[in-house]
């Protein structure tokens, strides 16, 4: 189950916690859809404990796209880097 809280600091925040599965993806897409443009957006996942594949990607395209991961747990972010890794290497 994945909690989402909207903080306003600087950037617009929205706290993680819990699991990211795809059930999530399709909700965090539309949040962050409803942003206003040219302002910052992160992902604070400091309490995230889980995520499945296609999370990680969404993760990982979020990040492409200059939202930023704040407080990533370490092994979500060796995962993206190994996928960017991965993908790297498949393009080549």
């Amino acid at each position: 189950m994945l909690r989402i809280e909207r903080v306003f600091d600087r950037d617009v925040v929205f706290s993680l916690s819990g699991h990211i599965e795809i059930e999530d993806v399709a909700e965090l897409q539309r949040l962050l859809s409803l942003e206003t443009a040219g302002g910052g957006i992160e992902l604070d996942l400091e309490h995230i404990t889980l995520v499945d594949r296609d999370a990680l990607k969404f993760l990982a395209c979020c990040e492409a796209k200059n939202i930023k991961l704040a407080r990533c747990p370490g092994y979500i972010r060796e995962w993206i880097d190994t996928e960017r890794g991965q993908r790297s290497r498949d393009k080549a």
